[in-house]
């Protein structure tokens, strides 16, 4: 990156699970009725969460970027800020590497909220018929929320952070370029978050968000908030 280049940074905000899947083959052969002893022959533990996911595919697009230019048109970092479990939980120590050390753009994840006391992460069932298609999914999660008050933290942190890397630590609200995506569980409090971007770093940021469910409240409030908004199918149902 030439001294003239302004780092791209790409930070998803959001939770971050482990989805024990069970199958019998690709899938259970049918959902159990109540009381019901049934055979998965396959048992599957991999991390989950629609911001960790979608982080991973944005640093597969990095890495082909970066084979087809030399040198890349521009550095982008990629950031996660979710809370997870204690920092030498094994559970975290699993959800950290399952990003890969790889030839793929590392992943940040200095900002994630590292629960203290907490072992177990956020959790996801699955089982899926064979006989239907169907999907059935159980969550646990027991981690505290982030707050507001903690995400204006953060980004106070890394803006500055971003700042004093390239030697310009009274530029931080324009040290490089920003794109925040926000996945729309907590309406209220992603709302507020919102906000607190746009006082911070004004025009310099892009804020996108997903709103998935139609029936949950506040996610139309999201969606004029953000310059970018994805939809799930169900809204066009």
């Amino acid at each position: 990156m030439t001294p003239h280049q302004a780092t791209q940074h790409i930070v998803l905000v959001g939770a971050c699970y482990l989805d024990t899947i069970l199958r019998q083959g690709t899938s259970v052969p049918r959902y159990p009725q109540e009381d019901e002893k049934l055979r998965a022959t396959e048992l599957q533990v991999r991390r989950g969460g629609n911001c960790p996911n979608s982080l991973q595919v944005l640093q597969q697009f990095l890495a082909a970027e970066g084979a087809l230019a030399s040198p890349p048109a521009s550095e982008t970092q990629l950031h996660l800020v979710s809370p997870l479990p204690q920092r030498d939980s094994p559970a975290t120590e699993q959800i950290l590497a399952s990003f890969g050390r790889g030839p793929s753009p590392p992943v940040d994840f200095d900002h994630c909220l590292f629960r203290a006391g907490h072992m177990t992460p956020a959790s996801c069932y699955v089982l899926r018929s064979a006989a239907t298609g169907s999907r059935t999914i159980v969550n646990s999660n027991t981690l505290p929320d982030m707050t507001v008050r903690e995400f204006a933290a953060i980004v106070g942190a890394m803006t500055g952070r971003a700042a004093g890397e390239r030697g310009h630590a009274s530029t931080g609200r324009n040290a490089g370029r920003w794109w925040w995506h926000f996945e729309g569980r907590e309406p209220a409090t992603t709302l507020a978050c919102m906000r607190v971007l746009r006082q911070e770093l004004g025009e310099s940021v892009q804020i996108s968000v997903e709103v998935e469910k139609p029936g949950r409240e506040g996610l139309r409030a999201l969606a004029a908030e953000a310059d970018v908004a994805f939809f799930s199918k169900s809204w066009a149902e």
